[in-house]
């Protein structure tokens, strides 16, 4: 984020510009982050790039750097007794390894249940038949605009071998027990399914 006075650039280099004034600044509650139009520095079907005109509460114009995904996301915690199950892989941005619950982007026209029970048989090979809704929630509004969306099942069906071997070094079925165990070891750090097994928990969920 890049504080300015008028008209400047960011760390890419680029101007914002100059118009014949800056716009009015509506009426607005205390505290409002305005924001005033914006640039995109980058587009594609996964990910756009953009840089924000926003005027924080003091006054003090930023061009901020902000991630749109074309796709929300959707997750399920997938119960079995006092089981959970759990996917182990590996995330190649951060090299690191962790447990995470099945999970994926809502592709057009298709409602987060469906989209979460797709992924969860996709990547598990587990068939959630209904999905109770559990939250929704942003995983980094100060950067990302994306929501997820996650459910929880307690009747998945097993259907076979998952379709993408990509996603998964292992799957298992872990006690709910030591779920909390690898969460507070640091074994459970992807955004989505550590803000939905802490919810979980929070909510007595498992």
């Amino acid at each position: 984020m890049h504080a300015r006075e008028g008209v400047g650039g960011d760390p890419l280099g680029r101007q914002l510009t100059a118009g014949p004034g800056p716009p009015a600044m509506p009426e607005v509650p205390d505290g409002t982050w305005v924001h005033r139009g914006e640039s995109v520095v980058y587009d594609s079907e996964w990910v756009r790039l953009v840089v924000a005109d926003v005027v924080m509460p003091d006054g003090t114009q930023v061009d901020h750097h902000v991630v749109r995904t074309p796709h929300a996301a959707a997750g399920t915690i997938v119960l079995d007794d006092d089981r959970v199950l759990l996917l182990y892989r590996h995330r190649f941005i951060t090299d690191t390894w962790g447990w995470e619950i099945p999970a994926g982007r809502i592709d057009p026209g298709e409602s987060p249940q469906d989209a979460a029970r797709r992924e969860t048989l996709e990547e598990s090979g587990w068939e959630p038949q209904a999905l109770t809704p559990l939250c929704a929630f942003h995983p980094a509004n100060g950067l990302l605009d994306q929501t997820f969306h996650i459910f929880t099942a307690t009747d998945a069906v097993h259907r076979g071998e998952p379709d993408d071997r990509n996603e998964a070094a292992r799957i298992e079925w872990i006690d709910r027990v030591e779920v909390r165990e690898l969460l507070l070891a640091g074994e459970i750090t992807d955004g989505l399914s550590f803000g939905a097994i802490s919810f979980a928990i929070a909510a007595g969920v498992m």
